[in-house]
């Protein structure tokens, strides 16, 4: 956009005045809970315009229509990948999402998609893979990353003010389990509480230290007290795992569903480094309030972030928000597989 002016003198100045990127048109798969939350968020935002959904259950879908009238409502996946769309948020079961992101992908949309992204390492490398070969956009949402104390911490390692971090640990217990029988049937939902909850807290660890190699995984899983077979099917509720990694830090994380934790959920992570620490922890059993804090050498703790803090919808937002700057392939969704990959040596699954 040009704006002009006139001068005393009557002489004319031209300025260019910056444009703002049109937001992208968005079509949401999956409008449940979560699915609607994230829509909400890039609404409210203004980052992107919800142009369709699609959910299986009607009134679901229904729902979005009755609070923005202006949006359509399909049928299916494929009719939601044939019109005009920018974009695809996708919530649907982990069954789902490897399929239907490399659809979308393959039909020239960028994806925002639910974490996990898929249910295993293979499956993870081939729809980076299909992101990379359509120079599509390709975001997850591991909406921890985006928390304000988070990034303050990833800001204190990165700047070496903890020294040299070698130890990592983290827990993610939620004293409820899934409401939807596929998330118990290790063929549809990829795994149990590592793979639903663990995801978060591998993840963090790994990006906070700049994603150092993985070099060992080994972890303990149980189903209701007992030891989880391979080929039971069944999915753990509790996993302990440690991590050896190659920069020499070691990570221990601890996640389950269903847990007498004595409150809704106990989530944190702390870092141990030669010069400091500092811990991401939930307050008063929260799922959604948290407390950051640098631990200094004399014993002394400094305040990092506090509730209240919006940013469960961040990274959706996030994502539409570089979709309307640049469409492209971002390399660093390829940090996804290692994610994934050190998911399934946990769970003794082979490359």
């Amino acid at each position: 956009m040009i704006e002009t002016s006139s001068t005393s003198s009557g002489a004319t100045l031209t300025a260019a005045r910056p444009v703002s990127p049109v937001p992208p048109r968005l079509g949401f798969a999956g409008v449940g809970w979560i699915g609607r939350n994230r829509l909400e968020a890039i609404a409210h935002a203004q980052a992107g315009e919800v142009a369709a959904v699609f959910d299986p259950v009607v009134e679901a879908a229904a729902g979005i229509q009755r609070t923005w009238p202006d949006v359509q409502c399909v049928g299916n996946f494929d009719e939601l990948l044939a019109l005009p769309l920018d974009g695809i948020v996708i919530a649907t079961p982990n069954m789902l999402h490897a399929e239907q992101t490399i659809a979308a992908l393959r039909s020239g949309k960028a994806v925002f998609c639910q974490k996990p992204l898929a249910r295993t390492g293979r499956e993870t490398r081939d729809v980076v893979a299909a992101a990379r070969a359509a120079d599509r956009l390709l975001h997850v949402d591991l909406s921890y990353r985006f928390h304000t104390g988070m990034q303050r911490i990833r800001d204190l390692v990165a700047s070496g003010r903890l020294g040299r971090i070698y130890a990592v640990e983290a827990c993610f217990h939620n004293a409820y389990g899934p409401d939807k029988p596929w998330f118990y049937d290790s063929r549809l939902s990829g795994g149990g509480c590592l793979l639903d909850l663990g995801i978060h807290l591998i993840d963090l660890a790994l990006w906070c230290l700049d994603f150092p190699s993985v070099k060992s995984a080994c972890g303990h899983l149980n189903c209701r007290g007992a030891l989880v077979r391979r080929d039971s099917g069944a999915v753990e509720d509790y996993a302990a795992a440690q991590l050896s990694l190659a920069n020499g830090a070691s990570v221990q994380l601890a996640c389950s569903w269903r847990a007498p934790a004595g409150c809704d959920a106990q989530i944190g992570v702390t870092f141990f480094g030669t010069e400091g620490g500092a811990s991401f922890q939930n307050v008063g059993g929260s799922f959604y309030d948290f407390r950051a804090e640098h631990f200094l050498p004399d014993r002394s703790r400094r305040l990092l972030s506090e509730p209240p803090d919006a940013w469960g919808g961040r990274a959706a937002v996030a994502w539409a928000r570089q979709l309307a700057d640049d469409a492209g392939f971002d390399p660093q969704i390829a940090q996804l597989s290692a994610v994934a990959e050190t998911i399934d040596r946990i769970y003794g699954r082979s490359a």
